[in-house]
């Protein structure tokens, strides 16, 4: 898949079937918009393409108005939103930055300078609440009407349903909230998964619990930012982490602000995936983690974020959900990592 940070690139594709969202989560829904993208490319002889944005509009809007409490909850990160895009086959992917000046923009102007000169959109495929333009005026009604006079199709699909209920971000957003990371995955088709580069962090978990005979090897993290202040799952999950070997590996993960860890924290401030793998792959040694790309699924949560008092109590918290961890790894709620989706070239887009 090509990506592009806005669409004056000669490497843009001069005609397309498009849509155009946030498709924050590349859900259920997201991936049934997507098939039938791709198929009315192929019909047509173009590429097909995602126009999306960076940052999320309401996350625009909530800080141009000091009112952070306006911005979604982010499901996932760009990096997996650009992996899922590919896996779902899209050919081509513009992420525009939202700004005051694409705010500013009329719908028609949206139409004539993004859509028409910018995409050469021959398609365009929208939901049923698709709404562009400044103050949100534009619609699929006016859509369609520029397309008959500029000569690109319009369509609209309606919401995807599974068991009666809406696939949306929105639904995502909530179950994620819950920790019903069993009701996320039916929405996104897929565990819920965060990827990233391994970072570096004060390695304060190799000290935590190290024994006698083998000083540091207590509960080493694999630390991954989540680049967004406000992640719309947090707290303590059994996870497997992708990336690292042939075989996806079990562990435990905290994913949040480390309210036990003062601001002196490298990492102080930043949401963080902190990975504890139940079996270090030898191989790799302390240091081999590093700048690695891994993919970890949240498949149970534990438990939420904990303060704890001192560093005694942390490291007896941690070793009590590395039990838990196993326990449900045993357990027939588990799936057999064994099986699981083997890394692809997805992971290391």
């Amino acid at each position: 898949m090509k990506i592009f940070r806005g669409f004056n690139h000669p490497g843009v594709a001069s005609a397309c079937a498009l849509t155009i969202g946030n498709f924050d989560g590349v859900h259920r829904g997201h991936q049934a918009m997507l098939a039938l993208l791709n198929s009315e490319a192929a019909h047509r002889g173009v590429e097909s393409c995602v126009l999306t944005f960076e940052p999320h509009p309401r996350d625009y809007f909530a800080g141009a108005h000091n009112k952070p409490d306006l911005a979604p909850a982010r499901i996932g990160t760009l990096r997996d939103k650009l992996t899922e895009l590919a896996r779902c086959g899209v050919q081509q992917t513009v992420v525009l930055p939202f700004d005051a000046k694409l705010a500013a923009q009329s719908p028609d102007a949206f139409i004539d300078e993004v859509l028409v000169r910018g995409l050469g959109a021959r398609y365009v495929l929208v939901g049923d609440d698709f709404r562009f333009g400044r103050q949100r005026a534009g619609d699929y009604s006016m859509l369609d009407t520029a397309g008959q006079a500029k000569g690109f199709d319009v369509a609209r699909m309606n919401s995807y349903e599974v068991h009666g209920l809406r696939v949306s971000s929105s639904a995502v957003r909530q179950a994620l909230a819950a920790g019903d990371m069993e009701a996320a995955a039916r929405l996104l088709g897929r565990p819920y998964t965060i990827s990233g580069h391994v970072v570096h962090g004060r390695k304060l978990g190799r000290e935590l619990g190290a024994t006698a005979a083998g000083a540091g090897n207590g509960f080493r993290t694999l630390n991954l930012r989540f680049a967004h202040w406000k992640p719309a799952a947090s707290g303590i999950f059994a996870v497997l982490v992708h990336g690292l070997g042939d075989t996806p590996l079990p562990g435990v993960a905290n994913l949040g602000v480390r309210p036990s860890l003062d601001p002196s924290d490298v990492n102080g401030g930043r949401v963080l995936l902190e990975t504890h793998c139940l079996q270090w792959p030898t191989d790799l040694g302390p240091e081999g983690a590093y700048g690695k790309i891994v993919r970890v699924e949240l498949l149970h949560k534990l438990h939420d974020e904990l303060k704890y008092d001192g560093l005694d109590a942390l490291t007896v918290g941690i070793a009590k959900d590395c039990a838990d961890a196993r326990a449900y790894f045993a357990s027939a709620k588990a799936p057999n990592h064994t099986e699981t989706r083997r890394q692809t070239t997805r992971d290391r887009i």
